[in-house]
């Protein structure tokens, strides 16, 4: 009886472990942090550059690099790049300047 229930449990998180892995669930995912790191970023015309980047769950965040221009008068629209980190236990998006990341002319 022990060996029916534990075979059922472990047949259940095999089938959750592999429905959160689908692509389905990884594109919506990183929609998903993509739209919040879009959202909290203060530059304007901003767009990922590349893909996220997936830290496994010891670190359990993924960073996105950012770029556009920045919006304030004084910065002459200059372009820019921001880091973003979505932390996954938060599922919350932070943004610093990340311009080291520009090539110096």
């Amino acid at each position: 009886m022990f060996t029916k229930g534990f075979v059922g449990v472990l047949a259940a998180c095999s089938a959750v472990a592999a429905q959160a892995s689908s692509p389905a669930a990884w594109k919506d995912y990183n929609q998903r942090v993509t739209q919040a790191c879009v959202a909290a970023s203060g530059l304007k015309e901003v767009k990922p550059v590349g893909g996220p980047i997936q830290y496994d769950d010891r670190v359990p965040v993924t960073a996105l690099v950012l770029a556009g221009r920045y919006p304030q008068k004084h910065m002459k629209n200059a372009p820019g790049r921001e880091l973003c980190v979505w932390d996954r236990k938060a599922e919350k998006a932070y943004v610093s300047e990340a311009d080291q990341l520009l090539p110096k002319p």
